[in-house]
């Protein structure tokens, strides 16, 4: 209001709407329309007050009560005949271009987005403003964590460009800060960063604030999160009380979101770095000497120098440090195995379709069934698609068929005997058919008819040259693996002669001699 003030006084002076134009005051459409309401009120006249702001903006908007007299300045809003349903959106939340588009599509507004824009900050600006305070924390008292963003660094390993993160934990009495950039955000990754950030502090806070991480906090809610159990384990081991933010609520852990913002803008513009190795390098040499010897805009001393009053308040590091370690749930798959990380470890097969537990750390996975009975061990998977299988969790028929292999056949068949083993030779030397299984089943006939029988068989099937389990089966179910008994040599009286023998009581036909 002060702007039509300003064009009242010089209008008095008798500036045209012109000149008045000129200097940027207001437009001429306004300064025309503003003369004529003057005109009508009198606030031309020099020996007249000149009115106040708050006089003008009553008129201006016909609040003055003579509402013939209403200013044509006081426009009517185009969305003023949705004004209702506009705040109704506005409290739900819903974002001013999804309001003017559904104004458009669903009630025939023809007006601008900037029109919807003016609106929706005068709803805000009716809504009472937030309070906030300041958190103090006495020294040791309390750490923030968080994650950002990082920069892009080339993988010697792979030969690519990866993405990286850097987390940072800031004491919330000195502001004192740790930074690290990783390759995840993984709950292994940020056990590990707390436990490079309490070392580098050399001493343990009594609470840790954090966001809502999913490393960290299953379940955010404001009155009942629930904690990771990898990350509780952390937290019970150093002895510090985790404290989770309210959910989209920042503004709790404000002192390292601002950290975070301060890395963003001082240590990562204008630095190149070869990989993540020589990142980590410079980010610590950044906190020591420009991060902890600037002077805090909040504290107005230097993070170190308070440090140096922080340390001794600051619990000892336990003697024995906490594994990094996670945990999950999992369901033994029908091959007895459980798959996480990527990798497989069996379980014994009773357990199939069951759900288990699983803690890994670094070197080793334990596996835990529903009484919370150890069930197996195995060591840590280091690639993906690694699998670690014991042999005593199999079913006995998978066991059977394992252990049976072709080294092992061929054992079992020079201990039944020599025609046994040539006949299994035979048999692996098929050049276009697999034949363990049939020389698995040609040996455990051992089972029902023992290696004598077997072996004669086997024999029998040399000399006609044949290969066939099924063969050798018959045969020993029929009895035929021994040779038949040769028949009796001919009566000596009629070796060489030729004759017809009948006997005396024979009718028929003559006898010959």
């Amino acid at each position: 209001m002060h702007e039509y003030q300003d064009a009242l006084y010089r209008m008095r002076l008798g500036h045209t709407d012109r000149a008045i134009s000129r200097d940027r005051v207001l437009g001429r459409r306004k300064l025309g329309e503003l003369r004529a309401v003057a005109v009508d009120r009198g606030w031309l006249d020099p020996q007249s007050a000149l009115p106040t702001p708050a006089q003008i903006a009553a008129v201006l908007a016909g609040r003055d009560g003579d509402t013939d007299a209403v200013a044509p300045l006081a426009k009517r809003s185009s969305v003023e005949p949705f004004a209702e349903r506009i705040r109704q959106w506005f409290e739900q939340g819903v974002q001013g271009a999804a309001i003017h588009a559904a104004l458009v599509r669903d009630h025939g507004f023809v007006g601008h987005y900037s029109s919807v824009r003016r609106y929706l900050n005068k709803l805000k600006e009716s809504q009472p403003p937030s309070a906030t305070m300041i958190l103090d924390f006495a020294p040791g008292e309390a750490a923030q964590v968080d994650f950002g963003a990082g920069p892009v660094v080339f993988d010697p390993e792979t030969g690519t460009e990866v993405r990286t993160w850097f987390f940072v934990m800031t004491l919330c009495f000195s502001r004192h800060q740790y930074v690290e950039f990783v390759l995840d955000q993984s709950a292994e990754t940020w056990q590990r960063c707390h436990h490079h950030a309490l070392r580098h502090f050399g001493g343990v806070p009594a609470k840790v604030i954090i966001d809502n991480p999913k490393c960290a906090i299953t379940r955010a809610v404001i009155d009942d999160p629930e904690v990771q159990r990898a990350y509780a384990e952390c937290a019970q081991g150093y002895g510090f009380v985790i404290s989770p933010c309210p959910p989209a609520d920042a503004a709790k852990k404000g002192i390292v979101e601002s950290g975070v913002k301060y890395v963003k803008r001082n240590f990562l513009p204008l630095r190149t770095f070869r990989d993540l190795q020589d990142l980590n390098r410079q980010a610590l040499d950044w906190v020591m000497s420009v991060a902890g010897q600037r002077t805090h805009g909040t504290t107005r001393q230097q993070p170190l120098a308070l440090f140096e009053l922080e340390r001794s308040s600051l619990r000892p590091l336990p003697a024995r440090t906490p594994e990094v370690c996670s945990w999950a749930r999992l369901k033994v798959h029908r091959d007895t195995h459980v798959q996480f990380d990527y990798c497989l470890y069996s379980v014994p097969y009773k357990l199939i379709g069951t759900y288990t537990t699983l803690r890994a750390t670094s070197h080793q996975v334990a596996i835990f069934n529903a009484a919370h009975e150890m069930v197996a061990v195995h060591p840590r998977g280091r690639r993906r698609g690694a699998r670690s299988t014991n042999d005593d969790h199999l079913p006995p028929a998978a066991l059977a068929w394992k252990m049976q292999s072709s080294v092992y056949c061929l054992e079992q068949a020079e201990q039944i005997g020599p025609a046994c083993l040539a006949l299994v030779y035979r048999m692996f030397g098929d050049r276009v058919l697999d034949r363990l299984r049939g020389v698995q089943a040609l040996l455990r006939l051992v089972d029902r008819f023992g290696k004598e029988r077997l072996e004669l068989a086997c024999a029998r099937m040399g000399e006609v040259d044949r290969v066939s389990t099924r063969t050798v089966r018959v045969m020993l179910e029929k009895g035929l693996e021994r040779p038949p008994e040769s028949a009796p040599p001919p009566s000596p009286v009629y070796q060489g002669q030729a004759r017809y023998y009948r006997g005396k009581s024979s009718a028929s036909g003559p006898t010959l001699h």
